[in-house]
């Protein structure tokens, strides 16, 4: 095992810090970018409100290097894939600084949407690293031969989990003993719908469990707000989702062979438990969700907080103090995250300019919105972009739609608990949320860069030997036949108002 993973991680926030705090004083600091108002015409160019000030809105062209870097995602490990081995980090960098650099320079506002940018690609890159190390040093066995009750089993445990310790911790936790449960009958299917359930849809209860839920929550949704509201949603797609795996997994022959002895279950390692509660707890160690909770970035004006400092601090920690054992049984590397933290540097980069145009467009076109728009643009745009900031964008949007404003809490707790609209029809606020909420979670599976996790599934599974789909493979064999299907239900019986 080898440390430099982690090194370049870090190296990769500060190549990107650097710069931009160098240029960029306290007063971009306070500047939230990732609230747009809406779109304005005056002397035929577009604006966007930004805090008293207009925005003028990127040129539509800026959106070419978030779809080649797609593109190159989606085709370099099937036509290239010598070269997107070795070059895929130049490639994500330098499609980035194509927009950074149109930002810094050409853009009014542009620094502070690229340090806001930054914010969250750190807290993004610092969650995924700790729970990624943390999870990594503990190695469970199970003494029992994989089949389709097993797995079932096994995959609604795991969806149940990841509302407690994340998708990215419930998957990086139960994806190698999964494949080991399943060795002598593993198929990529088995993979595919482990990412399904456990890397997307089973977060959908809690806003620990996936990031656009938690920036609800610190916008203002009430905790157990989404439980409450659509446990019966996630319920019933999770039941959908592992019967069509059962039918799958039922076609595979297993050899019968008697269970290994020792205890069902077994754990080692399990000390970095503690270290999993540790960057849970971590998660609201911020001036959003405590008052008066210290801030890094009014005090040393710094693009990160106490949270990813104590984050990155758990990875290291856990990392040297680990079960070394338990590591290697794991076959644990930095390979997975890194690649991880080198693509979505470029993805994070890229997508600026494509979310605020869909957030500008959300905003001016909220009053025609339904329950059915909103629930397809959130679902189909989380699919190609991070669903966290698309689901604020159509979130502010839906509030706009009930005269609400998505910066004040107690609008965004009015509009959680039901109010009635003209514009609305007979649905209330409440109905337009669970659509966002169900759609932004649900559709991360669409593709492989639908939720961080997938990605890494996917590379620890391609390391062990795994023939996984390419990204359309993916998306042809499995996404559009399996799980579009099962929204469009989910759609017709909830949201089909």
């Amino acid at each position: 095992m080898r440390f430099s993973g982690f090194v370049q991680i870090l190296a990769i926030i500060l190549i990107l810090a650097v710069p931009l705090l160098a240029e960029n004083g306290h007063e971009a600091m306070q500047t939230d970018t990732s609230n747009f108002s809406e779109v304005e015409h005056s002397g035929g160019s577009e604006a966007i409100d930004h805090g008293g000030s207009h925005q003028a809105l990127p040129p539509i062209w800026l959106v070419a290097p978030f779809i080649l870097l797609l593109l190159m995602i989606a085709t370099g490990p099937v036509l290239y894939p010598h070269y997107w081995e070795h070059q895929y980090p130049k490639v994500a960098i330098t499609l980035g600084s194509i927009v950074a650099v149109y930002y810094a320079f050409l853009m009014d506002h542009g620094v502070q949407s690229l340090l806001h940018t930054l914010e969250e690609y750190i807290s993004f890159i610092a969650l995924l690293t700790a729970l990624f190390v943390a999870s990594g040093g503990i190695l469970i066995k199970f003494n029992t031969r994989g089949g389709p009750l097993v797995n079932a089993a096994i995959l609604f445990g795991g969806a149940i989990l990841s509302n407690f310790i994340g998708t990215t911790g419930a998957s990086m936790l139960l994806i190698r003993p999964f494949m080991r449960l399943n060795s002598d009958r593993l198929r990529p299917f088995h993979v595919i719908f482990f990412i399904f359930m456990v890397s997307n849809i089973g977060g959908g209860l809690t806003p620990i469990g996936d990031p656009p839920l938690f920036l609800g929550f610190l916008k203002g949704v009430p905790f157990f707000w989404v439980i409450s509201h659509v446990w019966h949603i996630w319920l019933f797609a999770v039941i959908m989702i592992i019967g069509v795996f059962m039918l799958f997994d039922m076609r595979v022959e297993t050899e019968k062979q008697e269970n290994q002895g020792g205890k069902a279950l077994e754990i080692s390692g399990s000390k970095n438990f503690i270290y999993l509660g540790i960057v849970i707890l971590s998660v609201f160690m911020d001036p959003a969700v405590i008052k008066g909770f210290p801030s890094l970035q009014d005090i040393f004006h710094v693009p990160f907080g106490i949270r990813e400092v104590i984050m990155f601090t758990v990875a290291f920690l856990s990392y040297k103090n680990g079960d070394k054992k338990a590591m290697r049984g794991n076959e644990f590397n930095f390979e997975p995250i890194k690649e991880v933290a080198y693509l979505f540097v470029g993805i994070f980069a890229t997508m600026i300019p494509a979310l605020q145009l869909i957030g500008a467009y959300a905003k001016v076109h909220a009053a025609d919105f339904t329950v059915t728009r909103f629930y397809w643009f959130t679902g189909a745009l989380s699919g190609v972009l991070d669903n966290a900031p698309t689901y604020l964008n159509f979130l502010a949007g839906e509030l706009g739609k009930f005269g609400l404003d998505i910066g004040k809490v107690a609008e965004v707790q009015a509009f959680s608990e039901g109010i009635a609209s003209p514009i609305a029809g007979d649905a209330n606020s409440a109905v337009y949320l669970m659509a966002i909420s169900v759609a932004a979670v649900f559709f991360g599976a669409m593709t492989y860069i639908g939720n961080a996790p997938n990605f890494m599934v996917k590379n620890i599974a391609e390391q062990a030997g795994v023939n996984v789909p390419s990204f359309i493979g993916y998306i042809v064999k499995y996404a559009i036949p399996i799980l579009l299907p099962i929204y469009f239900v989910v759609w017709y019986i909830f949201f089909n108002l």
